[in-house]
């Protein structure tokens, strides 16, 4: 593992971390000043697994450090410890991308499990970045998706039609383009369309093209998808729309490469390998009468199913953080990170829009979540109301609801605990829906967890009720100053 860089003119901070994170397993390094991290970082062009860096010493700001680094290694955690705690240094570490602000003097124990996260973080991240640059075009480790990945490789060195099925949003179309990329016609060009975006009073010129003078407004000849593809690859989305007449002229397009342009009279060949895709049961579509049985037999020579997100929701993971990368790119922004409790909630979400559906929440995500760190908190509207939705109606519980609201469970193994009105009895209900949730989910620290949320919420209530005061709020508690005291700086509630 590569070393962590200890960046601190006070030999004696230096020093502790060093002995602290070596009982930990973790190599370090030691700096005095920011020049020295700059020049090590020129000479050996590798960064450090994590960079914990003061603020103010002789010859450099950490934060022009931050700033450095940062623009270098975008993903590099770095932590940022000052003996001056005030909001400007902690909004401008923040601001400038630090993984987490530590204000001095710091318990010992503390600053490890923080640097310990970091760690944490930068080896997902590293993962994240090696899966993204290794499978560009896919991504997924589910079985479904190895089968279909299976499934192009075998296509590659064929040009059969293949009908690919799935739902709206599942990515039918990044399958098309790998289909295309990975066949003999790879050089040809690749053309899409949605044959159930365009009118029918258009659909027929846009795939077959149209002499000048054909109808009102034709001013010149113009070539359609079908020639526009030729030597490669057409894809005809949501064919399952397509109208029953201009059905007719594809099958005989897909017979024998020959078709009339709009207004035409001359027969154009075409060689076009025909990829089609549908989020239709077209056999029904078939009994029904608005499908041909010859066309769907025609298209139906190789079938791929692409499996819903839901299907596969182990890949929601690295689909999370691979979308939050391209969406950083997009806005110019620095990527954010997401929490484990965040992650697991959104793995939770049923995503009715599938994968499309994940992207525009995750570019939702860069644009509104509030800081680098995704919390639970920060999730979309419809991902929290669903989590509720399936705890229903757990909002009634006090003091705890605001723990269970999100997380999801299966009803019937609560319903021991449910009277016949179907109301939850107390806020225990709602523990117990949390605790069912996170031990299923394979979690070993369902103690930690559930405690740290529970003494949460009595702290919040009581100094809610002592406006604040914290004598008053531990004597209302039963439990000592000192001991609130200490719980408020654990729990972060400062």
């Amino acid at each position: 593992m590569k070393p962590i860089w200890i960046v601190d003119d006070d030999q004696s901070i230096r020093f502790v971390l060093e002995k602290a994170l070596l009982r930990e397993q973790l190599p370090t390094r030691s700096f005095t000043n920011p020049k020295e991290v700059i020049a090590a970082l020129d000479a050996e062009q590798s960064p450090p697994q994590v960079l914990v860096s003061d603020i103010r010493m002789p010859g450099g700001s950490g934060l022009q450090l931050l700033e450095t680094v940062k623009a270098r290694y975008p993903g590099l955690p770095v932590i940022i410890m000052t003996a001056f705690s005030d909001l400007d240094s902690a909004v401008s570490a923040f601001q400038g991308g630090a993984f987490e602000y530590l204000p001095k003097p710091f318990d010992l124990s503390k600053a490890v499990e923080l640097i310990r996260r970091a760690v944490n973080e930068s080896q997902r991240e590293e993962v994240a970045l090696e899966s993204q640059d290794s499978t560009p075009e896919m991504l997924g480790q589910a079985p479904a998706m190895q089968d279909v990945f299976r499934a192009i490789g075998r296509l590659s060195q064929s040009n059969v039609t293949v009908l690919i099925t799935g739902e709206s949003g599942s990515g039918k179309e990044l399958v098309a383009r790998a289909l295309h990329k990975h066949s003999p016609r790879a050089s040809g060009p690749f053309v899409a369309i949605n044959t159930a975006a365009i009118p029918k009073d258009l659909l027929e010129s846009e795939l077959f093209g149209h002499e000048r003078g054909a109808f009102t407004g034709a001013q010149t000849m113009r070539r359609g998808r079908f020639e526009q593809a030729d030597g490669g690859t057409l894809f005809l989305d949501e064919i399952g729309d397509m109208p029953f007449d201009l059905q007719t002229r594809l099958l005989r397009v897909l017979s024998d490469g020959h078709f009339y342009r709009v207004g035409g009279h001359s027969a154009v060949k075409t060689n076009v390998r025909v990829i089609a895709a549908t989020h239709q049961n077209l056999e029904q579509r078939v009994k029904e009468g608005v499908f041909r049985e010859d066309l769907f037999h025609r298209l139906n020579v190789i079938r791929l199913r692409l499996p819903a997100l839901r299907e596969r929701q182990e890949d929601v993971s690295m689909l999370t953080r691979y979308f939050l990368q391209q969406s950083a790119r997009q806005l110019g922004v620095e990527p954010k990170r997401i929490s484990e409790p965040a992650l697991q909630q959104l793995t939770a979400f049923e995503f009715p829009g599938n994968v499309r559906q994940l992207e525009n929440i995750c570019h939702w995500l860069t644009v509104m979540a509030p800081a680098q760190l995704i919390e639970s908190k920060d999730l979309p509207p419809e991902v929290l109301q669903s989590l509720v939705d399936e705890v229903t109606p757990i909002s009634a519980i006090s003091p705890i609801a605001p723990i269970a609201s999100t997380i999801p469970t299966e009803p019937a193994l609560l319903a021991p605990a449910l009277p016949a009105s179907g109301e939850p009895d107390d806020w225990q209900t709602g523990l117990l829906a949390e605790a069912l949730s996170l031990l299923k989910a394979g979690r070993d620290d369902v103690w930690d967890v559930l405690t740290r949320k529970f003494e949460t919420q009595l702290i919040v209530a009581a100094l809610s009720q002592s406006r604040g005061r914290r004598i008053d709020a531990a004597q209302r508690l039963g439990i000592g100053r000192n001991t609130i005291t200490r719980k408020i700086q654990e729990l972060g509630l400062e």
